[in-house]
């Protein structure tokens, strides 16, 4: 087998201000009030990027997603209703100890449905193929925990090729050129956690580079 390698708190402010009150002292305590605003603002950005997101996550039970925070990232996905076909598909590569055991990488998962729109017979034959099979699945493990903004760009995958990924902010696509269906692939529920990764559920299977 391939070794594959390692809030906000409210603030409530009284002010009375007298008639002699400089106009220094008002700039100050608006200065204040806004930039108490703008941290508050900020947490609140940041505690939203640190959820799943995207329209598929809502295909996923809340109690998925807890079980799969905890466990290493071949177990977890086995707790994800979307993720059947990769699990089979994991398995039968014998790569479940070998991507359990990586620390900090990037899953850009498959779901259910993208394998589904390739022709039968093609993933039967990849199925029965191991070495093509455990190509094609390392091809959608990133080296590096990627948190969504760090996600676009071109990264390297644990098939010691590439994936280019375009967007930002909830918006991830992988061109259908780098796909086996040649259509392009979009990220249906992102930054999922678990134990030594991160999970993009997407909505095409990639293809490795040839």
């Amino acid at each position: 087998m391939k070794r594959i390698p390692r809030a906000v708190l409210p603030v409530a402010v009284a002010a009375a201000l007298t008639a002699c009150t400089s106009d220094n002292g008002s700039s100050s305590a608006s200065g204040s009030s806004t930039s108490s605003a703008a941290d508050g603002s900020a947490s609140s950005t940041s505690a939203a990027s640190d959820q799943p997101f995207g329209a598929g996550c809502a295909q996923i039970p809340a109690e998925s997603f807890a079980g799969m925070a905890t466990a290493p990232v071949a177990t977890a996905a086995a707790s994800n209703p979307v993720l059947t076909t990769l699990v089979r598909a994991v398995t039968t590569a014998n790569l479940v100890d070998s991507l359990n055991s990586q620390q900090d990488i990037t899953v850009l998962a498959p779901a259910d449905a993208a394998f589904q729109a390739v022709p039968a017979d093609t993933l039967n034959a990849v199925l029965a193929d191991v070495p093509q099979l455990t190509s094609i699945l390392t091809h959608h493990v990133i080296q590096g925990r990627l948190a969504p903004d760090q996600l676009a760009g071109q990264q390297t995958t644990l098939n010691n090729d590439t994936v280019t990924i375009e967007g930002s902010g909830e918006n991830f696509t992988i061109s259908g050129d780098q796909t086996v269906t040649g259509q392009p692939a979009t990220v249906i529920c992102g930054n999922v956690p678990t134990a030594n990764a991160t999970v993009y559920v997407i909505d095409q299977v990639l293809k490795p580079q040839s």
